[in-house]
């Protein structure tokens, strides 16, 4: 196991149903995109998280929803502050290269690169997906950007695209190739844009991933 370090809970807040931002002093530097692993006891695996907030801010925010079969989550949800948590060192390569790019996420995966956007990086076009309009975390922000599309399932709102994430992107004609392709979220959704891209005759090596279990 890795090395852990004990830190201070400063807020939990509730953003939609089983959904949590826990946020905790930030006493380490880090990239944007980076992950840490996190547990309320030590004598339970970390689980891995991309950190949300921005490599300036004092605090370290993470997002997390829960899984009701976990190990981790259901406790973690029950935190309050002033209660401890163990992190490990921070990691990852799901970093920006400084280059135009599509930010495309599910679920928790717009954790990233909401990272990114706090910290001043652009995107050139935002892809969003989830099943209900409370499921667009962030939304507020994104909308903000020239190019910003929520992909919805369930529900039917105006402003959002009736549908999964990966119809929407089969329905546009064409793909620049001189661009990055950024996807974080649940391995399927990741896989199946992957493939799709690279059939699309995206370049491999301008497709980034961070899969989230």
């Amino acid at each position: 196991m890795s090395i852990l370090n004990k830190v201070t809970v400063l807020s939990k807040k509730t953003i939609a149903e089983n959904v949590y931002l826990l946020s905790f002093k930030r006493n380490f530097d880090f990239e944007a995109g980076q992950i840490i692993g996190l547990t309320n006891d030590p004598d339970i695996e970390p689980r891995l998280y991309s950190i949300c907030s921005s490599p300036k801010d004092e605090n370290v925010t993470i997002l997390f929803n829960v899984k009701t079969d976990g190990t981790l989550t259901p406790p973690l949800a029950k935190v309050n502050p002033g209660d401890d948590l163990w992190i490990t060192e921070v990691q990852g390569k799901f970093i920006s290269n400084g280059k135009p790019a599509w930010w495309i996420a599910t679920g928790t995966g717009i954790a990233p690169f909401y990272s990114m956007y706090k910290s001043g990086i652009v995107p050139r076009k935002v892809v969003q997906g989830g099943r209900r309009v409370e499921d667009f975390y962030f939304a507020d922000e994104f909308s903000q950007l020239n190019d910003y599309v929520r992909c919805a399932t369930v529900d039917i709102a105006e402003g959002h695209y009736p549908g999964r994430l990966t119809k929407y992107l089969k329905e546009l004609e064409s793909f620049p190739k001189d661009i990055y392709y950024y996807l974080c979220g649940a391995s399927e959704m990741v896989v199946d844009v992957r493939n799709f891209l690279i059939n699309k005759g995206v370049p491999f090596d301008h497709i980034v991933t961070e899969i989230y279990f």
